[in-house]
């Protein structure tokens, strides 16, 4: 499968990120990725956030595949069992954080979505993420279903971690595009 077969839609975390985060640099670089708007990027509520998720699925013209970091990954896996069905493909989480972690109080997050996706998923995630254990990251992975990816001492997996162009990532991000499109060569 191709990003030119697709909308790739990106879901930031808190603050929005920065323009050398890799995921604006990828929404600059790829003809066919979206940056998902919120109202708030310094408060993500997920009673807020998650319907922005669900419009934008809605509003693309092809086929989905989400691009979640920090708590866009919260975002994506609340918006999750309202998205259209068929609709989205697949979904890249990217260093989910952990509302108990006493780096994320600030977050105003109250509760993570732990109820299994309904396509396949990588949760891509550091041993040393200051916003999230390790453990945590891969209980969510098994809640939702998805393919742990350890990422070994990242950090949060951003510019501020030395992860700015993230090409590793990009290749990853390739690696689930070809598992998206056997998983779809079956279902047809």
């Amino acid at each position: 499968m191709k990003t030119a077969d697709l909308d790739v839609l990106v879901l930031p975390g808190l603050g929005g990120g920065t323009k050398d985060h890799w995921y604006a640099r990828w929404t600059r670089s790829l003809t066919t990725v979206q940056r998902v708007e919120q109202e708030d990027f310094s408060n993500p509520d997920m009673e807020i956030w998650a319907p922005a998720v669900i419009q934008a699925v809605e509003a693309a013209e092809r086929p989905v595949v989400l691009i979640g970091h920090s708590a866009g990954v919260l975002a994506a896996a609340s918006a999750a069992p309202s998205l259209p069905q068929g609709k989205a493909l697949g979904a890249f989480l990217v260093a989910p954080p952990d509302p108990d972690n006493e780096n994320t109080k600030s977050f105003a997050l109250s509760y993570v979505a732990r109820d299994p996706l309904p396509f396949p998923s990588y949760v891509v995630a550091s041993r040393n993420d200051p916003y999230c254990e390790f453990e945590v990251a891969e209980d969510y992975a098994a809640a939702w279903g998805s393919l742990l990816i350890d990422a070994g001492e990242a950090g949060h997996i951003n510019d501020e971690s030395g992860h700015g162009p993230w090409p590793e990532g990009l290749m990853l991000f390739g690696r689930f595009l070809k598992l998206l499109d056997k998983t779809e060569s079956r279902s047809t």
